[in-house]
């Protein structure tokens, strides 16, 4: 199926987020700093002017009844702000003091001392916040503060968080491959929520870089009208200490806590900070792909089953190939409780992925857990154009009507051309593809995301049943629902274009062939490096033959 949606360039130019970033990036490029000692204190500064906001408004709330209470004002009591949530600020840490700081003063100094502050009366943030301030010179300094102070006061949490994210997806792209280390494309991560529904629960995220998965599933449950403070618990692991920061620095900016666990060489495959096994409702995650060099001695106790025959980190063994993919996708599965359900993102090659990883998938396959696939095309991702696969598992499935079946859709052709090198989905695109899902699993339409265009789309595709409602029906080209036969006749693979096939009078396209082309060749360099680890393991029992 193609469709692809016309660009939105013009209203991306006027908007808040895309002027105060052309700004920054212009202050950048004559400060003589890298994007790297940049970031950091650029997103410090927007999370500052927000923390500023809600602390205002809360300030000017104790006050109204400080008027009326016979106890007397509590406006300088931090517990009075943290309280409702929200951070309490000493005069010389607002952002209104530094903005009006005069530029003969060492404004970076000032700027660190806010933020020790800050971390001094509200210990959730403790070692959060950049310090790095003094690297700025006060004239930069001073031209940051007043563009980020044109952000209305009047604009609600959300609003922030939006600008907040915008300036970390700009970053991603001004990083280039480093970028992708801690940043997911938004329209990635909200259909990822979208198929799994995290409305309330637990919810994990292994390698979860700045946090966009929870943010997400934060807005998901937002847009059904609910309190996502109330409703979900947060957990994350990240193994790089900055990245954890920033994470964070960004959960506070959307007014969410978590038990983010960062730095101190913790590592999701060989450490287990939230005793996960079987704990979690939810699970989230873009891993990074193909690691190598995994020490698989520490991980031998962490495989396959325990005395009483629950299921450790590793139940289905370890994959031989020195590939991590394996490992993570059994992280993900053997943390979901009975009726747990995670959607993550994955490269191509473990789809087809041969010899031993071909059997952990065989076995995964068995045991109900794999739910939908969803092929991606190229240059959905600032930093790799190959394509990738969205997985997405569901333990509940297991006692229901599609327990031997898996669903696969190909939604490659199915984008918006964002700028020559980047594209994305439409809200409409989402939507579709979501309630695609819907429709598979004998739920109820949903139009929260991509309203009546959604719709008419959905319906255009599926037609109506006797009811007068859309009916999930496979659409060569689209999707198909596959039974565990005919996967095992496929040799257990979850490659969407196995099953999905090319919709009639639809010929392969040369970015098909360039696509197909580019996932043969990442599954040949997989098989040689098999082969040549093969290779050692042979000549070395040859030679341990010929000197014994």
């Amino acid at each position: 199926m193609h469709w692809i949606a016309p660009s939105e360039k013009d209203t991306a130019a006027s908007s808040l987020e895309k002027r105060l970033w052309d700004a920054a990036d212009q202050f950048r490029a004559n400060s003589g700093l890298k994007a790297q000692e940049y970031s950091g204190p650029i997103l410090g500064l927007i999370f500052l002017r927000f923390a500023e906001v809600r602390f205002a408004a809360q300030r000017a709330r104790l006050e109204a009844a400080g008027a009326s209470s016979r106890r007397g004002s509590r406006v300088d009591e931090p517990a009075a702000y943290h309280a409702e949530g929200v951070l309490y600020l000493a005069p010389e840490a607002r952002f209104e003091h530094l903005l009006t700081l005069p530029e003969f003063e060492v404004i970076g100094a000032s700027v660190n001392a806010a933020m020790r502050l800050i971390e001094q009366h509200n210990p959730t943030l403790a070692g959060v916040l950049p310090k790095t301030y003094n690297l700025f010179t006060s004239t930069l300094l001073k031209e940051l503060l007043k563009k980020v102070s044109e952000i209305p006061a009047t604009l609600d949490f959300d609003a922030f968080g939006r600008i907040y994210e915008y300036f970390l997806g700009a970053f991603a792209k001004t990083e280039g491959q480093g970028g992708g280390e801690f940043y997911t494309p938004s329209s990635i991560v909200k259909l990822l929520t979208e198929i799994i529904e995290p409305f309330h629960g637990r919810i994990l995220d292994p390698a979860c870089g700045s946090g966009g998965m929870f943010v997400q599933s934060a807005r998901f449950v937002a847009e059904h009208q609910k309190n996502p403070a109330a409703e979900l618990a947060i957990c994350g692991v990240e193994k790089t200490d900055e990245t954890g920061r920033l994470c964070r620095l960004n959960l506070a900016v959307h007014g969410l806590e978590g038990d983010i666990r960062h730095g101190g060489n913790v590592n999701s495959y060989y450490d287990d900070p939230h005793a996960a096994t079987g704990a979690f409702d939810f699970v989230l995650a873009n891993p990074p792909f193909n690691v190598n060099a995994v020490d698989k001695e520490r991980l031998k106790d962490m495989v396959g089953h325990d005395a009483r025959g629950n299921p450790r980190r590793f139940p289905f063994g370890l994959p031989r190939t020195d590939n991590a993919n394996y490992l993570w996708i059994q992280l993900f599965w053997s943390a979901l409780n009975a009726t747990g359900r995670a959607g993550f993102v994955m490269a191509n090659s473990a789809s087809d992925a041969r010899s031993s990883e071909q059997d952990i998938r065989r076995q995964l396959i068995q045991a109900r857990a794999v739910d939908v696939m969803v092929a991606v095309g190229p240059n959905m991702f600032y930093t790799v154009t190959l394509p990738c696969t969205l997985w997405f598992l569901d333990k509940g499935k297991a006692g229901t009507a599609r327990a031997d079946t898996v669903l696969f859709i190909d939604a490659r052709h199915i984008r918006r051309q964002v700028d020559r090198a980047h594209r994305d989905w439409t809200p409409a695109q989402i939507g579709f593809i979501a309630n695609l899902v819907r429709l598979y699993r004998g739920e109820a339409v949903d139009a929260t995301v991509g309203g009546d265009e959604m719709a008419t789309r959905l319906a255009e595709v599926f037609g109506h049943n006797a009811q007068g409602q859309p009916a999930y029906r496979d659409i060569p080209g689209l999707c198909k629902a596959a039974t565990l036969a005919e996967i095992e006749a496929q040799g257990w693979s979850l490659n969407p274009g196995r099953y999905v096939g090319v919709a009639p009078g639809e010929a392969v396209s040369d970015e098909d062939f360039k696509e197909q082309l580019e996932t043969l060749n990442e599954e040949l360099e997989a098989l040689n490096a098999q082969a040549r680890e093969l290779e050692q393991t042979i000549a070395a029992n040859v030679a341990g033959i010929l000197e014994g």
